[in-house]
């Protein structure tokens, strides 16, 4: 439906098993954040373009999750999310990954250590082991730590401004530089714009250069040796979600 009727939805957070359950070796100081790689609605001229430029680490819903992740940093929500790079738990699935599959980006929260006793299960006790998702194994102590995380994302991204639109790297020559271009972030709000790069192989940015209410900049980075990204800024120091670029000949 949100498909359907063009839904704007700039971002997902789905929590599923967000209990802390008590019952297991339950790591409470983290949640899990589990994010798509390769787009489940990529066409194969996307998937081409994607391997080619070597992003394939680099999906919405995963800059998504760094997003959190930054937001973890910033508030202490008393959890600190742990990304995981996988669209869901191993051989599973949940609910962000139908809207993953229409082209939205979407993550899943969960527990550090499930206890599969108290999912999917009538409740029962057979040889001394209580089956079922009954209350008294719930933290809520954990619960309100993940639905702060949550929050202060949200509250991030709604005060934010729009990521800024049509961003490129130019590729026409030959060079050492790198030079991006993007156009101006709807809505009017933005006050400048940052440029954020990282290591190929790391899993997070590690670099940011503001760059001023601008839409071109080249830096004396080889765009062969580190991925880039942009994104708004507010006069209050809000930031949207970043953009990695696409080429542009």
């Amino acid at each position: 439906m949100a498909k359907e009727q063009g839904w704007n939805i700039e971002a997902v957070l789905n929590n599923d098993i967000v209990g802390g359950d008590k019952s297991v070796e339950q790591d409470h100081a983290v949640v899990r954040v589990f994010s798509e790689g390769l787009p489940a609605a990529a066409s194969d001229q996307d998937i081409r373009r994607i391997r080619g430029l070597g992003g394939e680490n680099d999906s919405a819903s995963r800059q998504l999750a760094r997003y959190i992740s930054d937001i973890g940093r910033a508030y202490d929500a008393g959890v600190k999310p742990v990304l995981v790079f996988r669209v869901d738990r191993y051989l599973r699935g949940g609910d962000h990954y139908s809207f993953n599959q229409e082209g939205f980006t979407a993550v899943r929260f969960t527990e550090f250590r499930e206890d599969f006793h108290h999912q999917h299960q009538n409740i029962r006790t057979e040889n001394g082991i209580e089956y079922g998702d009954l209350l008294k194994f719930v933290d809520f102590d954990y619960i309100s730590h993940v639905a702060r995380l949550n929050a202060a994302t949200l509250a991030s991204l709604a005060s934010a401004p729009a990521p800024p639109a049509n961003v490129h790297m130019l590729a026409k020559d030959l060079e050492n530089d790198s030079t991006l271009t993007w156009g101006s972030s709807p809505g009017g709000l933005a006050s400048g714009y940052e440029i954020l790069w990282r290591a190929t192989s790391s899993p997070e940015w590690e670099h940011v250069e503001k760059v001023g209410n601008v839409t071109r900049t080249t830096l004396k980075l080889s765009k062969d040796n580190v991925i880039f990204a942009v994104r708004a800024v507010d006069v209050q120091g809000h930031r949207s979600l970043p953009v990695v670029p696409t080429s542009e000949r």
